[in-house]
């Protein structure tokens, strides 16, 4: 088995030109598999079956790897059973079919409801990057746009008199979104002065040349933003992430933050459901009949 392990790696070395660290990685990965195929008395890469690999797997996954660390594994071992067969010297592949353990679902990060007062009641400059800027931080707050939403948003989508928006979203779906008062504020600020600059189309935010801002822009002015007012970094995502948070934490309506943000399936809203164990309490001990306990009741 080490053999044609060792004539696997020197194919993805001479044939396949891997670099130096894909191949270093193969081979690691490959030599757990290998190893384990030692302990289990398994003689060829032919009779290693999905039973036994998926036991490695499940082994691993309980010594603490990674649910990425393992989806390598396995294309590795894909690969090495794809070459096995071109060869002739197998006719199956125990991956085949055979997913990692999903892995834990990072929570987004977000800002807490001070730091975002903090990031978006400091004094702005009366020109045009500073009230741009603003009415970018604001929007994105007010209304959890997309970077790629606020990115394309044209004025004929914005109506501040109803404080609304609607948004180009995923899958070209729209949705009108409400743009609260500071937000309207920031944004009757900046549109004079975007005016200014005889704008190339209908871009609500552009550069001093007129042109439409980009995403790579936004993100670099946001990041500004955060260095500035916050001392931390910020992305137009985790403006998002708050606004979703915030929103949540307050309204406890799942299916409403959904439809806002755009949203096909509300598994992935639930991911901000994140509130700590002592809120949960709290609003069960205030609302719920018979939560509390009546005083001097220790029985």
């Amino acid at each position: 088995m080490e053999r044609q392990l060792d004539a696997y790696c020197e194919h993805l070395r001479s044939e396949r030109q891997v670099s130096p660290h894909t191949l270093y990685a193969y081979r690691r990965d490959l030599d757990k598999v290998l190893g384990w195929c030692v302990k289990q008395n398994i003689s060829s890469w032919a009779a290693l079956d999905i039973q036994r690999l998926r036991s490695l797997i499940a082994r691993l996954h309980s010594q603490g790897q990674s649910s990425r660390s393992l989806a390598r594994l396995l294309s590795a071992v894909r690969g090495l059973y794809h070459y096995l067969n071109r060869e002739g010297l197998c006719d199956h592949d125990p991956a085949n079919g055979l997913a990692p353990p999903k892995g834990e679902r990072r929570l987004p990060k977000t800002l807490d409801t001070d730091r975002a007062l903090q990031l978006l009641e400091g004094a702005v400059e009366d020109d045009f990057l500073a009230r741009r800027d603003q009415a970018i931080l604001e929007l994105f707050y007010s209304s959890g746009l997309r970077l790629s939403e606020l990115t394309g948003l044209n004025l004929d989508q914005l109506d501040l008199a109803d404080g609304m928006v609607q948004v180009l979203g995923k899958g070209s779906k729209t949705r009108l979104l409400p743009v609260g008062k500071k937000a309207r504020e920031a944004l009757e600020l900046w549109l004079p002065l975007r005016a200014m600059t005889n704008p190339a189309d209908d871009a609500v935010f552009v550069s001093q040349q007129g042109r439409r801002l980009g995403p790579r822009a936004i993100q670099v002015r946001v990041k500004a933003a955060g260095e500035r007012e916050l001392g931390q970094n910020l992305h137009p995502h985790m403006l998002r992430h708050s606004f979703a948070s915030h929103l949540l934490e307050s309204s406890q309506d799942l299916r409403a933050v959904q439809e806002l943000l755009g949203h096909s399936d509300i598994k992935t809203t639930q991911i901000y459901t994140h509130l700590d164990f002592q809120h949960l309490a709290t609003v069960y001990d205030s609302a719920h009949p018979r939560a509390k306990r009546i005083k001097g009741d220790d029985s």
